[in-house]
């Protein structure tokens, strides 16, 4: 079996890679059926020397290989027929930008794996970035504070390699007695929580976060039974919220009234309720300053002020509470939104380094095990031309042309 490393297309450009040098490296070291070609790109963190200073194979053609391996979306153009792709290819939610990529797919008799597909035998996610978003998301919305109320200005994560830089510039600030909520139980918001953690942003109970004060920064973690409530005014359970999310409406007020920075690392069904709607920011009583979107859900999603994703470039906007617009993120009367929908690019190294980990330890095993956890089977979109039983709820998107 020969896996490809692909050159990432799409732009802006991801300077991520899905294997670096010493994980393809050792992956050919463990299993003797395998090789490994990686294809030439001068955006990737790794060089194409580093791969071939570990004695790996550099080569721009990739028809000898079976799998194609890469981490965003592949350029329909870029597809080679009758191949296995494995990237991230956002399809699954019916993403209408990607409906030409499924498509082509098809056409192309393509077998697509999607990195968020992968799960093990509880359906529970294996492999993602979300860690890494949590991380340059929790950097990126206290960058946005400082540069806010002109308190610091601190360096762009881009520029910077580790997490451990990350953290050297924010403990190296003056925090005033703020109140930091953070929503989300996953990933994401473990992520977030690592980095104030690590600059020691005091952690407090949801109940003393609403009712107590403090004379210095704290931060609060809340879920869904804190920020929804049920309509009925029954006790809310969480395991009724994922079955039944329209019996539910936000309970989020009571945060807004004492925050003063939101970070969200929730995951948002679609059709859930609003959690931070506009009645909320444009309340006399509303305190949030800023709001690092991290989840990012544009589309009708749950945080009012996130009007559209930011990007590296220009990481910041204001929300105008008053008006429902969008104005310059330092406007006397905005609240400053942090909407980045690619955070873990700003860290290639430590965030590719971390993902191949996962991958060679979780998911390249089951192409040499028979896939005995059917953890490839259960992954795969498309196959022979049809899509899978798993995805057939995708065909009315794939046979819309418009």
């Amino acid at each position: 079996m020969k896996i490809g490393i692909i050159k990432e297309r799409k732009n802006p450009p991801d300077r991520r890679v899905v294997l670096c040098p010493k994980q393809a490296k050792n992956a050919l070291a463990a299993y003797n059926q395998l090789s490994i070609a990686i294809e030439p790109s001068d955006i990737r963190i790794f060089s194409d020397k580093q791969y071939m200073d570990e004695n790996l194979e550099v080569n721009s053609d990739m028809d000898s290989c079976d799998i194609l391996l890469g981490v965003k979306e592949v350029p329909v153009q870029a597809l080679i027929p009758n191949k296995t792709y494995i990237f991230f290819s956002h399809t699954i939610k019916k993403q209408e930008h990607n409906r030409k990529l499924l498509q082509a797919c098809l056409e192309k008799n393509i077998r697509l794996m999607d990195h968020e597909t992968f799960v093990d035998q509880n359906n529970k996610r294996i492999i993602g970035f979300g860690r890494y978003a949590g991380i340059v998301g929790a950097y990126n919305t206290l960058r946005a504070f400082g540069l806010k109320y002109e308190l610091y200005n601190i360096a762009k994560a881009e520029t910077l390699l580790h997490k451990e830089d990350l953290v050297h510039r924010l403990k190296k600030q003056f925090f005033p007695p703020i109140k930091i909520v953070v929503t989300g139980s996953g990933k994401v918001a473990n992520g977030i929580i690592e980095i104030l953690d690590a600059i020691k942003i005091k952690r407090v109970s949801p109940e003393h976060f609403l009712n107590q004060k403090y004379d210095r920064a704290v931060y609060t973690q809340i879920g869904v039974t804190d920020y929804y409530k049920r309509i009925d005014g029954s006790p809310a359970i969480k395991e009724d919220f994922y079955a039944d999310p329209e019996l539910f409406e936000s309970d989020f007020e009571k945060y807004s009234r004492v925050s003063d920075i939101l970070i969200t690392g929730h995951f948002f069904k679609k059709g859930s309720p609003a959690i931070l709607t506009k009645e909320m920011l444009n309340s006399a009583h509303n305190q949030i300053k800023v709001v690092g979107d991290v989840s990012c859900d544009v589309d009708h999603g749950p945080i009012a002020s996130t009007l559209r994703a930011s990007t590296v470039a220009d990481p910041f906007y204001g929300y105008h509470p008053g008006k429902n617009i969008e104005v310059e993120f330092d406007h006397p009367a905005a609240i400053t939104v942090m909407a980045i929908d690619n955070l873990p690019c700003e860290l290639p190294k430590d965030s590719s380094e971390g993902f191949g980990e996962i991958f060679v330890r979780e998911i390249l095993p089951a192409f040499f095990n028979g896939d005995k956890d059917q953890i490839l089977e259960k992954s795969t979109i498309t196959k022979d031309g049809k899509l899978t039983q798993k995805f057939s709820y995708l065909q009315d998107f794939v046979d819309d042309k418009e």
